[in-house]
């Protein structure tokens, strides 16, 4: 399988951008909604995919069918692709391959320990500099006279688990990011074969690696895939790369995420799933029985994406997250007036069926 990258052609004009989107406009719907006494402050729209264990469509809302680019919620499709490539290292420097994290020590530490295992340095890394990516930890880095840098960014854990891989394999280390590289082409392939469609186009992620556009029950499909191959992995013996991956992330949240993310509560939370956000709205969870939920917010929002995914759950029937549920935190926040609650944020509850979707 090939594919390229739209980097490597012209970058498109202001009007010729504003033409191709006024006509492909996704066909969203309202979400989730922001009150603030008795009135609509607020409103996010956005498209949803429910996805049975089969591998089916459940269940939608708005346009599942249409491309998107899953950005950093890839993260664990190119992890199973790594492992099936040769990378083993201990479970949580894996959950690191597949996170966003926050750039914490433990994690800048995990993707120097990964180049390390493999002979490498962070001389090898071809991602983009930047401050860490929780707030928390980013203000602790400025403090101690920290910059911009390749291990503080947030798929630094992601790119020093490839550059390990073409070092196992014998393949380039310098050009890793360049669609051809075998290591892509593998990654493109496994991508297909876990989503079950071929990707619409390809483009490039903000950290350097291609990203294929796919459609929301396609990577839905294939979270459910990978919870559901960690739960009937029986421990014997070396799990497939599917079950690998699902097991690091679940087993180590605070990896794929960072302290009090709230991907991270939720894996905790709901034992056994494994889920990732990405920029521009997106939501991914796979659960142990194989089926899966993925949320697109269409303007980008960070805050509607969970809500919004646990009302999915809840669609699904999942007990944590009705409204008595585990997920509860996760679910709203309540919006603020001098300090005290006033209205609330929430996923729109006309938006989702009131039954639970069939099994």
């Amino acid at each position: 399988m090939t594919h390229t990258a739209d980097s490597a052609s012209a970058p498109p004009t202001r009007s010729d951008t504003s033409r191709s989107a006024a006509s492909s406009l996704p066909t969203h719907v309202p979400l989730a909604v922001q009150t603030r006494g008795d009135v609509v402050e607020g409103v996010h729209y956005g498209s949803v995919a429910v996805i049975d264990a089969d591998g089916t469509l459940a269940w939608e809302a708005g346009d599942a069918s249409r491309p998107f680019y899953p950005r950093s919620a890839l993260k664990p499709l190119q992890a199973v692709a790594l492992v099936r490539a040769g990378l083993d290292v201990p479970e949580e420097l894996l959950a690191l391959s597949a996170a966003s994290h926050s750039g914490a020590p433990k994690h800048r530490d995990g993707a120097r320990r990964i180049l390390a295992l493999h002979g490498l340095d962070v001389s090898a890394l071809a991602n983009t500099p930047d401050l860490p990516y929780g707030v928390a930890e980013r203000e602790d880095w400025l403090r101690a006279g920290g910059s911009a840098d390749q291990l503080c960014q947030n798929c630094s854990g992601k790119h020093a688990a490839m550059v390990a891989v073409c070092k196992l394999n014998g393949w380039t280390v310098q050009d890793y990011l360049d669609p051809q590289h075998p290591l892509q082409q593998l990654v493109a392939t496994t991508v297909e074969e876990l989503t079950g469609e071929a990707p619409a186009a390809w483009s490039t992620d903000g950290c350097g690696t291609p990203l294929p556009a796919l459609t929301l029950a396609g990577i839905a499909r294939a979270y459910g895939r990978l919870a559901q191959a960690a739960a009937n992995d029986g421990g014997n013996g070396t799990p497939g790369a599917e079950a690998a991956v699902a097991r690091a992330m679940s087993a180590n949240p605070e990896m794929v995420a960072g302290e009090g993310r709230d991907v991270a509560r939720l894996m905790r939370l709901l034992p056994g799933s494994v889920a990732k956000d990405g920029f521009e709205g997106v939501q991914l969870v796979g659960l142990p029985n194989g089926r899966a939920v993925a949320v697109k917010i269409s303007d980008g929002g960070d805050r509607a994406r969970m809500p919004v995914a646990v009302r999915a759950l809840a669609v699904l029937g999942v007990p944590e997250a009705g409204p008595d549920g585990a997920l509860a935190e996760l679910a709203s926040a309540p919006v603020l007036g001098g300090g005290r609650p006033v209205g609330c944020f929430t996923a729109l509850d006309t938006a989702f069926p009131e039954t639970p979707a069939s099994a």
